[in-house]
């Protein structure tokens, strides 16, 4: 491989290279002291602001707050791909034994149109987030993957994707992207890219006009369910607040709260952007469309083009860290910067020379079943969202959505949807956890290197079913 042309600026961490471009956000006064609510939401990422987005539009009396640790956006809602996608990371065969395949198909078709939702939001409250719907191409590069996309559709159309939803393509007649090596490419309209820091920090400047306050700088320690007479409470450095209800929002920082240790598994994203890209070699890898790239590998990759016309690209590159220890800074680890540039060129050999300008990570939290959940209970006050693993842009805003028909206490087809109320018991403790990850993963790349050198078999390795048949894979 050759090296990695590095630019004079190239940044390590840092949030993100969104953040980086768009500038950090001044920050919010902390929480400034004990507090009194309707509903306090924990955690300003994507799911938190939807969340009071869609309460306050519906019932402006409503007295809102949202506070969090750092500043809005501050987690994966402002690192991420930038795929608004309707992809589910779920198990469509889990919530059919206890719903039914009709309640599978019903949430795989609400969240195609939640892509159209979010843009929709989006230009009525005037956030400029860079919003493209190009849709989502899905490319094999070599018979094993091809194999494996065909029969990845052909499964996904029985479970509330039609033909004109996902299906394959003619490469010789669909718009060009010259991606070097790929034999066939599945294409969805599902899909939008955006920019994750512009989407996140307009949100949450439409979240305060609208008379929700947003609390900074402000870590939660504890979150208290009701108990008799008393409110749920959270617990803050800054004082207590208490509220009829509180939605914990916290997504991949979820084990940092007491007694949540090992709900969700922190597992890491890396992303490396490149700086922007000359017309003449734009000409050549074509990508006019500004459709969302993700391959067919068992270790896969995500790409966009930006609105400045840089190529970022994101994979699951040390995708969990001991303990599930935190990085705050977004760092990402010189593997992980490696892996990622073999993948893009790769895919696109006229980009060798284009330096890197920015890498960085973020956390997401994946529960042990990889099924993402909305829940509300009653008795305790508590309501929480998250587990999305790879589809929180579009995923958060219908649990947004449907959080808001819980609190307000309404039955309608999203709190009907079979993602609702969904339990999954927790992680194993580390070492346990961490071990199964790097078998997994080991065992994942090992058969993405068997697949792309294997002529004429055209199979799913033999490593990668080891691997899917794991524990919490």
């Amino acid at each position: 491989m050759r090296p990695i042309p590095r630019s004079s600026r190239f940044a390590n961490g840092g949030v993100s290279f969104w953040f980086r471009e768009n500038g950090l956000p001044e920050r919010r006064a902390p929480l400034p002291g004990d507090g009194d609510y309707d509903v306090c939401v924990v955690g300003a990422g994507y799911t938190g602001l939807w969340t009071a987005y869609y309460l306050k539009k519906d019932q402006p009396d409503l007295r809102v707050c949202v506070v969090e640790r750092e500043f809005a956006g501050f987690g994966a809602s402002g690192r991420n791909g930038g795929w608004l996608s309707a992809e589910f990371s779920g198990s469509q065969e889990d919530y059919a034994r206890s719903h039914g395949k009709a309640a599978m198909v019903a949430l795989q078709r609400a969240l195609m149109n939640t892509v159209d939702e979010v843009v929709t939001v989006a230009r009525a409250e005037d956030i400029d987030a860079d919003v493209v719907k190009g849709g989502v191409r899905l490319i094999a590069s070599n018979a094993a993957q091809r194999e494996r996309l065909e029969t990845h559709i052909d499964y996904l159309q029985e479970w509330g994707y039609w033909p004109d939803d996902i299906h394959m393509v003619d490469l010789d007649h669909a718009p060009p992207v010259s991606v070097h090596g790929a034999v066939a490419a599945g294409y969805s309209p599902h899909a939008a890219r955006v920019h994750p820091a512009k989407l996140v920090t307009g949100l949450a400047r439409v979240v305060e006009a609208l008379g929700v306050e947003i609390f900074e700088d402000t870590a939660v320690t504890e979150i208290r369910p009701r108990e008799g007479a008393d409110r749920p409470t959270v617990v803050t450095e800054h004082g207590t607040v208490r509220a009829d209800h509180v939605v914990r929002a916290t997504e991949g920082f979820t084990s940092t709260l007491r007694g949540q240790r090992r709900r969700w598994r922190p597992m890491y994203s890396s992303m490396i952007v490149t700086e922007p890209i000359a017309p003449e070699l734009w000409e050549r890898i074509g990508w006019e469309g500004r459709e969302l790239l993700r391959d067919s590998a068992h270790s896969y990759v995500y790409a966009q083009r930006t609105a400045d016309d840089r190529i970022a690209i994101g994979g699951r590159g040390v995708p969990h860290r001991f303990g599930g220890s935190e990085d705050k800074e977004g760092a990402t680890q010189p593997q992980a910067i490696a892996e990622l540039w073999r993948s893009l060129t790769g895919m696109f050999p006229d980009v060798a020379d284009v330096p890197v300008e920015h890498a960085w990570s973020g956390v997401l939290g994946v529960p042990r079943d990889w099924s993402p959940t909305v829940n509300l209970d009653t008795g305790s006050g508590l309501g929480w969202a998250g587990g999305y693993s790879s589809s929180g842009v579009s995923t958060s805003n219908l649990a947004g959505r449907t959080l808001r028909d819980l609190i307000l206490g309404r039955s309608t087809d999203l709190t009907r949807l079979p993602w609702v109320g969904h339990e999954v018991r927790g992680w194993e403790p580390e070492p346990l956890r961490w071990v199964g990850t790097q078998v997994v993963r080991g065992l994942y790349r090992t058969a993405d290197r068997r697949e792309s050198r294997t002529e004429g078999n055209g199979h799913t390795s033999r490593f990668a079913g080891l691997a899917t048949r794991m524990p919490g894979n």
